[in-house]
């Protein structure tokens, strides 16, 4: 049988499916990656060269040189004018038809949100809050790109930082708890735009004990699921959605 056809299939007869999602998803939207030739981690820019870059992503940098991290994050993470793509919007769709209970993503751009998803476990954080390392006042995410201070500050004095999970942090604990709930629960889980070599997240795969596993990744994945398919995650769930319009 056609895959897409499959695939159609799987949504129609489920009744809380939960999506888990990488870079893949927000590549289709002109968000670099971070592994792949084109990723961030191999975008050579002179003035951060002598640093790797897990570094400029850590809280060590963060702590120990704040201007060299607020520079980089300013330049690379700005994502406040991308739009969302085929696939946060049909994601957004069947949410909104009772069809999908949470996305979980490993991304850190809001683009779920702001296609229309509302529960969302955003397991390595966001770039659309900030919050105070002193007093944890919160601000939203003009507060950092738009601030004219090298290092923006609090007036209680305190760093205002992203809400992002950074190298050498422990993720978000009640997003962790959400996504591993959910995950347990789904009767189909749908993997797509990620490589599933980031750890822990994507360990948490193995809590799902529904009936059908999908993954629609460019790459193969060496994991045992029910459907594969290779392509671009955008097209995929356009095709589906066609499907759905022509009944």
């Amino acid at each position: 049988m056609d895959k897409i056809q499959t695939l159609h299939d799987y949504i129609e007869e489920s009744e809380r499916i939960v999506f888990f999602g990488g870079a893949g998803v927000s590549t289709e939207s002109g968000v670099p990656d971070f592994r792949s030739k084109d990723g961030l981690y191999n975008q050579h820019d002179v003035h951060f060269e002598r640093f790797s870059p897990e570094y400029l992503l850590s809280h060590s940098c963060l702590v120990e040189n704040p201007k060299v991290f607020f520079e980089f994050y300013r330049q690379k993470m700005d994502t406040r004018n991308v739009e969302p793509n085929n696939a946060h919007r049909y994601l957004a769709e069947l949410e909104q038809r009772g069809k999908l209970s949470a996305v979980v993503t490993q991304n850190i751009d809001g683009l779920h949100q702001k296609a229309g998803s509302k529960t969302v476990y955003e397991i390595h954080g966001t770039t659309q809050r900030n919050y105070c390392m002193k007093c944890g006042k919160k601000y939203d995410a003009d507060y950092i790109f738009n601030s004219t201070e090298a290092i923006p500050h609090c007036p209680c004095g305190g760093i205002v930082r992203c809400d992002v999970t950074l190298y050498e942090e422990c993720l978000p604990e009640a997003a962790v708890e959400g996504a591993i709930r959910a995950i347990s629960h789904a009767d189909l889980l749908i993997i797509g735009g990620t490589s599933l070599r980031v750890y822990p997240a994507a360990s948490y795969i193995r809590y799902f004990q529904g009936d059908h596993l999908v993954v629609i990744n460019r790459e193969p994945l060496d994991l045992k699921v029910d459907l594969e398919i290779n392509d671009s995650i955008g097209e995929v769930f356009k095709k589906v959605k066609t499907l759905e319009e022509k009944k």
